[in-house]
């Protein structure tokens, strides 16, 4: 009862930070036009490492070991730094249901790596289910008719890998370090390296930018860039790695609503009979058994 309990809110955790995430690449689209790729992409976490540093210090946290600075070193790159310079840099090009659409293939990036770095095992109900959700999207995106990959597909994509990569090392290893301090550490690891590209990037005219890409802005920094990451890894570490993954499957529909709210673009009957398909296979992906292999220790 205990662990079906930890499961469950595990799970209401990782929609909590799903819906976070949503609102990352409209305000990026917001931020991105004022202050640049560099400020937004790289800015966010200095302005984060400040929140950070503060909580590192009143919560007396030790310092991570040798070991588990590795696997931050793979968060800081995925989550801190990769994922927001390349996502950054393709909203400048791209509208933001564009972005949605293409996001929408991390859950299977995150559950594949979930098998090599956390040993999970999803079954083929899970698989199906994925692969069922990935198919709609992909529909999606053929009826829109975005045509071939441009320089900012790819960036879009290889956002999704690196994310996925650090989403599963991140899920991992918050079941030993704990949730926020992983991305709390993944970002003091990267901010110092940020403060000069970010310092050569200001300008006076950027203190005239609208209030709206100023809301933006901290909006990225102190939520997408921190608090959704405790909710989503605290989520990961109670409820599963590629079973909480799933819920992912929401959020491009999602970021499109926040769109259609925030930069007014329209939402077609055509996305909501999608969405509607995506939301099912999530709830049968969800129910879905997912193993663990044994590692040595636990054999003997």
């Amino acid at each position: 009862m205990q662990n079906e309990f930890r499961e469950k809110f595990g799970l209401l955790l990782g929609l909590v930070g799903v819906i976070c995430f949503s609102l990352t690449l409209p305000a990026t689209s917001i931020a991105v036009e004022y202050f640049g790729t560099t400020v937004v992409g790289l800015g966010r976490t200095v302005v984060a490492a400040i929140l950070v540093a503060v909580v590192l210090v009143v919560q007396k946290e030790k310092l991570p070991s040798r070991r588990q600075f590795k696997s931050l070193l793979v968060v800081a790159i995925g989550a801190v730094l990769g994922f927001p310079i390349l996502t950054s840099w393709a909203m400048e090009f791209l509208p933001v249901s564009h972005g949605a659409v293409e996001l929408a293939l991390l859950p299977l990036a995150t559950a594949g790596f979930a098998m090599f770095r956390a040993g999970e095992v999803p079954s083929l109900k899970f698989w199906v289910s994925s692969i069922i959700a990935s198919l709609a999207v992909i529909a999606y995106a053929l009826h829109l008719g975005f045509g071939q990959l441009q320089y900012a597909d790819l960036a879009l994509l290889g956002a999704v890998m690196i994310l996925g990569l650090s989403y599963a090392e991140g899920g991992k290893l918050a079941k030993e370090l704990g949730s926020w301090q992983v991305i709390a550490w993944a970002i003091m690891i990267g901010a110092p390296f940020f403060v000069v590209p970010v310092g050569l990037h200001l300008t006076i005219e950027m203190l005239h930018a609208p209030i709206q890409a100023w809301i933006s802005f901290i909006y990225l920094a102190v939520v997408s860039q921190f608090l959704a990451y405790v909710a989503w890894y605290s989520g990961m570490a109670m409820g599963g790695i590629a079973r909480v993954s799933q819920i992912q499957y929401l959020q491009p529909f999602l970021m499109i609503l926040f769109a259609s709210v925030f930069l007014d673009e329209s939402i077609t009957f055509f996305t909501l009979v999608i969405a509607v398909i995506v939301i099912c296979s999530v709830i049968s992906g969800k129910n879905a058994p997912v193993s663990r292999k044994r590692t040595v220790s636990e054999k003997n």
